[in-house]
């Protein structure tokens, strides 16, 4: 590139700031949508062309490969040169590239290895075992956790105090045997390859002056999102006199749960000297309507570093907020409006449905399932695919049929009981040679003691289990079946172990399928069962989740409708967007209320969820939600009551009612009094009482559309209020 001051071509008063300022410190506050990569990659561009740094001489720090790509991409392309080998990277490959150029500084093997999260997970597991450690009381997966999160605040075992506490003090044991091993195998995990990048500059200072000298700036792109280790590992690297340019947003913080620390954005104009500030708050994505939304909703957050949103384009549509009777209700409005901008000439691939759990993912996909929309899950698994869920299935398969090796050898040692690989080959060759399934052979070797000592103890503990769980939920509604055996298997409380939002997610999704089986009793599935109990139900929902968890994600390239968490869909923007499911205790998360600072986080995930919208937004919450197998009355979220009125519209009975959120109900609204069900259906009215095959009899108390897709509100005596679909329903008119 000739002409420097081409760089600057195109940009706005304060993107310009931001790209042509002179060396020294910045933080650059970008706001969602404002154009914080383009200046990222500009300002490197500036700094090579106008300021003479070499490409080698500049260090760019990011958090995933593909922003690291895209950064190299686009300079390349800005400035016309190969840029290979310039220091452009995430900090675990920076660190890499440290640690396998010096690596006898480092105190390691030329060839050491890196061992990703289930290697290291595999490794904690060995530990446990050949130390004789109970992974109940100290589950793999808490360990792991520990020894990770130590590593995150820059801590080596005999850094953690433990305060005279026993179970913190084996952890820190632990730690140290962890330690021990991975230096003996030349093992380097995750965490480990920022700690000793960090040891090895800290300990090596002629090394370290290296450094301070080769890199003349240095670059970081989501600075919020920065943990303790970090951090730290920036101010040793640039000796605090090393110019940076940082690039982030208070407002965007949202990882705290996995370490990030919203203090580090906070604290860098008081810690680097002489820091210019500039704020990018021009948004060229979204309408104003949105904007406002997102900017009223932020002020509630105490000790921001405060930006606000604008744009010079359109006011666009208010947002429309839905109010489902129920989780179905929600599920079945957004698909109809997705199906209805589809019709519009929108792609399906520029619509998204985000949600707070997993979890929520299950009726959205089953109602778009049966609808024949294609969709894609973004970042994650299908709710049949997911790993806990696929666990309890194998369970409940056993139930129905002890002869399904595959579901046998799925759980066998899950949760860990001791049966290792060996005993499983030992099993696989026995049914192999005797023609058997797994399960005689299990039997067989404990009746002719050819399975001895712990091996016999583990299997025969594990026969007992299913044998038990059998026995147990005989008689039992379909329902009560799976939260008996999720339980009692030790699934949720394997899965609790898990710290963190993870864990968190397994066990919604687990309590999520019991809500499952619930909706297929009551006539929400494909094919409406015949009314059963016991096995019969149970193998009927065991069809229809194989069903589901066949082919019906969409390819890679067909027009699909996106689903995602709101965690994934940070840096991602859409024209048509749905927040599902915007309710207290689901968003903001009921774990919000229990940790300090949660809640405001949960505030700036909504933040994130509102900005992804270009065009059209929709907020739906649902006034019953079925939550682990029961019907729970909720309240709308918090963060719709902090929204300004004028920003919203209120969207009922497909669009036909549409009014303000927090308005009082129009005057003279009429009340549907009736429904006609058409064709073979009953038409039905408020008051009259049915029965159901299910729920016995009850009383109409509202009712909703016509056809069969009506719904009516029914109180059954015992049982309590019900919504039902008239199609699904059976409801008989006495």
């Amino acid at each position: 590139m000739d002409d420097v001051t081409a760089i600057l071509d195109h940009m706005n008063p304060a993107q310009r700031e931001a790209v042509s300022a002179p060396q020294g410190n910045m933080l650059v506050l970008a706001g969602a949508g404002s154009g914080k990569t383009r200046v990222l990659v500009h300002r490197i561009a500036w700094l090579m062309q106008a300021e003479g740094l070499s490409p080698y001489a500049v260090l760019g720090v990011t958090f995933t490969n593909k922003a690291a790509r895209e950064m190299r991409t686009r300079l390349e392309a800005l400035l016309g040169i190969s840029l290979r080998n310039v220091w452009v990277g995430t900090f675990h490959s920076i660190a890499h590239r440290l640690l396998r150029t010096h690596w006898q500084d480092a105190r390691l093997p030329q060839h050491f290895q890196i061992i990703d999260s289930d290697d290291q997970l595999r490794l904690v597991k060995r530990l446990l075992k050949d130390h004789r450690i109970d992974d109940e009381r100290f589950p793999p997966r808490q360990v792991q956790s520990f020894i990770s999160g130590c590593k995150e605040e820059g801590l080596r075992p005999h850094q953690v105090d433990a305060h005279g506490d026993a179970y913190l003090a084996q952890m820190v044991e632990l730690y140290e045997r962890y330690q021990l091993t991975c230096e003996r195998g030349g093992l380097v995990d995750f965490g480990e390859l920022l700690l000793r990048s960090l040891e090895l500059l800290r300990d090596n200072p002629a090394l370290l002056a290296h450094y301070q000298e080769r890199f003349g700036h240095v670059l970081v792109d989501e600075f919020q999102d920065t943990n303790t280790l970090q951090y730290a590992w920036l101010k040793l690297l640039t000796g605090m006199k090393t110019p940076m340019t940082v690039v982030g947003d208070d407002d965007q913080s949202i990882y705290g749960w996995r370490g990030a620390r919203i203090e580090n954005i906070r604290r860098f104009e008081q810690e680097f000297p002489a820091t210019r500030t500039v704020r990018l708050e021009q948004n060229y994505r979204s309408t104003s309507a949105i904007l406002d939304a997102a900017n009223a909703l932020i002020r509630h957050n105490a000790g921001r570093m405060g930006k606000e949103l604008w744009t010079e384009g359109a006011r666009g549509e208010p947002i429309s907020v839905y109010s489902g009777f129920n989780d179905l209700d929600e599920a079945r409005f957004i698909v109809d409006t997705i199906r209805e901008k589809v019709e519009e000439g929108i792609n399906r691939r520029e619509i998204a449905i985000l949600y707070r759990s997993n979890a929520q993912s299950r009726v959205l996909e089953e109602t778009l399932i049966r609808q024949g929309v294609p969709y894609r899950i973004y970042g994650g698994q299908r709710f049949y695919e997911r790993l806990e869920i696929k666990n309890a299935l194998a369970y409940l398969r056993l139930l129905l049929n002890r002869d399904d090796d595959a579901s046998l050898e799925r759980v066998i040692n899950v949760p860990a009981r001791g049966i290792g690989t060996r005993t499983v080959e030992v099993l696989r060759t026995r049914a192999r040679q005797t023609e058997v399934s797994l399960w005689q052979a299990l039997h067989d070797g404990l009746l002719d003691a050819s399975l001895k000592g712990r091996a016999a103890t583990a299997v025969r503990a594990f026969a007992d289990l299913i044998e038990r769980l059998d026995n147990d939920t005989a008689g039992l509604a379909l329902h009560e079946i799976i939260d008996h055996v999720i339980e009692t298997s030790g699934l949720i409380e394997h899965h609790r172990s898990e710290k963190g939002e993870k864990g968190q997610a397994r066990v919604e999704n687990l309590e999520e399928l019991v809500t499952a089986a619930k909706a297929f009793t009551q006539g929400e599935a494909f094919e409406p069962p015949e009314a059963g109990e016991g096995a019969v139900a149970l193998e009927g929902f065991l069809s229809e989740a194989a069903l589901n968890a066949g082919d019906h994600e969409a390819e890679e390239f067909e027009d699909c409708v996106q689903l995602m968490t709101l965690h994934s869909a940070k840096g991602l923007e859409f024209p048509v967007v749905f927040i599902a499911g915007v309710e207290e205790g689901l968003f903001p998360h009921k774990m919000s209320m229990e940790e300090p600072g949660r809640l405001e986080e949960e505030r700036r995930l909504c933040y994130v969820g509102l900005t992804r919208a270009m065009r059209k937004l929709y907020l739906t919450h649902a006034e019953l939600r079925r939550l682990h197998g029961k019907e729970t009355f909720q309240r709308a979220s918090r963060f719709l009551r902090e929204l300004p009125e004028e920003t919203l519209e209120e969207v009922r009975l497909r669009g036909q009612i549409s009014r303000p959120v927090t308005a009082r109900p129009a005057v003279g609204l009429s009340r549907q009094t009736s429904v006609d069900g058409g064709g073979e259906l009953p038409s039905l009215s408020l008051g009259q009482r049915v029965s159901h095959p299910v729920f016995g009899e009850g009383v109409i108390l509202n009712a909703e559309g016509e056809g069969e897709r009506a719904r009516v509100q029914v109180s059954f005596e015992g049982e309590g209020d019900k919504w039902l679909v008239l199609g699904f329903a059976k409801l008989k008119p006495l």
